[in-house]
């Protein structure tokens, strides 16, 4: 059993946290947040995320995790300290990297024998070695060693990810911080998880060229169905057809109104601002981050199409505010460019989420927030389907039909079948599967 620290609580900190405590660890998890430390510490989770709760509640009554705002008290009786904090982008699109300075003063402030620092947190090539410059130029008093293990955890399926990952990335540079996180990583290394030892700027790299792939990905999808919507073609068998080539893989293959979340957004503007920092062109980056723009700002020029240009007093229904399904999280969720842009063109909102809704009334408050999906609907001139929760999946058409005011549905998922929509009387669109489509 080793003692751990674990700095920051969020979405990655809190998953690492619970994790290491089921290996068997001791574990602190530490936050400056103190409303969500006294939740914690009763086992309460503050996010949505499937499978949390159960594995928080089981390590708590074990005794092996805890919560604390006291990270003078944390560092000092732990000989590992994960960083978790996040790495908000500035205006320029860098990443902001105050938390994790602030954390590794208090590590060398507090630090009273040798203690390894793994770094979770996103960033970018070079902030490791920065960060162990910046501790020894604070002349701590104990051996600290700087590692960087970047996370590669899906919101949503966090919990499975971490107990079966496809990998795990260390970038170390001494036997000593390789034998411990080895120790600590056990339990994968017995399940035969692949480990790929690596330098620390290769580890940083890897988390940034993994999410912007992935992002050009979706990006290069999203497009293709924009094509196969004004060419009358099936997006949903091109996906399959290139799916099936060993080459590309079927994953992220699924069109949308663009992509949002903590990550993706995020990181493809730090790697591009990497990139001008070292002189190096990273436009391809840059294109796929302005084209997601353009995905979403895309969602309303197809609803004035549809209703022949004529939104102002209108009422619509959307159906999804998280930027994903399984998660309460709308950060650059793409509901949140299409509403703003909807309230522009004095549209009336009736809104709904399974799980969502509270963190969206933050940012919008005004809007009406519904409890269920056909509450939504009622009187409304039109539905927008913009996040792929599996109960909107088995929509009621004929009771859709009598509720609502107009026939409009555009289903930005492709979660539904767009011939019994039509069957039903609707004015149905989707991404790339419609042979008249806007």
């Amino acid at each position: 059993m080793k003692n751990i620290a674990v700095i920051g609580t969020g979405y990655v900190g809190l998953v690492v946290a619970v994790g290491l405590a089921d290996f068997g660890n001791r574990v602190t998890g530490v936050d400056i947040d103190d409303v969500k430390i006294a939740k914690l510490n009763e086992g309460k989770l503050p996010f949505h995320e499937p499978g949390l709760k159960d594995y928080l509640e089981a390590n708590i009554e074990s005794g092996r995790l805890s919560f604390t705002r006291d990270i003078s008290s944390a560092i000092p009786k732990s000989s590992v300290v994960f960083l978790a904090v996040g790495t908000p982008p500035r205006r320029d699109g860098s990443a902001n990297l105050e938390y994790l300075e602030s954390s590794v003063d208090a590590i060398a402030e507090h630090a009273r024998s040798y203690t390894l620092v793994v770094t979770k947190s996103t960033v970018p090539v070079g902030t490791n070695r920065a960060l162990g410059k910046r501790i020894r130029a604070r002349g701590a008093a104990a051996e600290i060693e700087i590692v960087s293990n970047p996370e590669f955890l899906r919101e949503g399926r966090a919990i499975q990810d971490f107990f079966h990952p496809d990998r795990i990335v260390i970038g170390a540079e001494s036997e000593r911080a390789r034998e411990i996180l080895v120790d600590i990583y056990r339990a994968l290394k017995l399940s035969e998880v692949p480990f790929l030892w690596c330098g620390i700027e290769t580890a940083e790299l890897i988390k940034y060229a993994t999410n912007a792939f992935l992002a050009t990905k979706i990006t290069f999808i999203n497009q293709m169905a924009n094509l196969a919507d004004k060419v009358g073609a099936d997006i949903a068998l091109i996906a399959k057809s290139m799916g099936m080539d060993g080459r590309i893989g079927e994953k992220f293959l699924h069109p949308g109104p663009g992509f949002g979340g903590s990550c993706f957004p995020k990181d493809i503007r730090a790697l591009a601002s990497t990139g001008d920092s070292f002189g190096v062109d990273m436009s391809l980056v840059k294109i796929v981050a302005a084209a997601n723009e353009e995905q979403k700002a895309r969602v309303v020029a197809r609803l004035k199409v549809l209703l022949d240009a004529r939104l102002n007093g209108l009422s619509i229904a959307v159906l999804g505010l998280a930027f994903k399904s399984n998660t309460d999280d709308v950060r650059e969720s793409p509901a949140l460019r299409v509403i703003a842009d909807l309230l522009k063109e004095g549209i009336l909102i009736r809104a709904h989420d399974p799980q969502a809704m509270d963190n969206f009334k933050i940012l919008f408050p005004d809007i009406s927030y519904c409890d269920s999906g056909i509450e939504a609907m009622k009187g409304a001139d039109a539905v927008l389907i913009l996040t792929e929760w599996n109960e909107y999946r088995s929509l009621d058409f004929s009771l859709m039909r009598k509720v609502m005011r107009g026939k409009v549905l555009l289903d930005t998922r492709n979660l539904l079948d767009p011939k019994r929509a039509r069957e039903h009387g609707f004015i149905y669109r989707d991404n790339g599967r419609s042979t008249d489509s806007v």
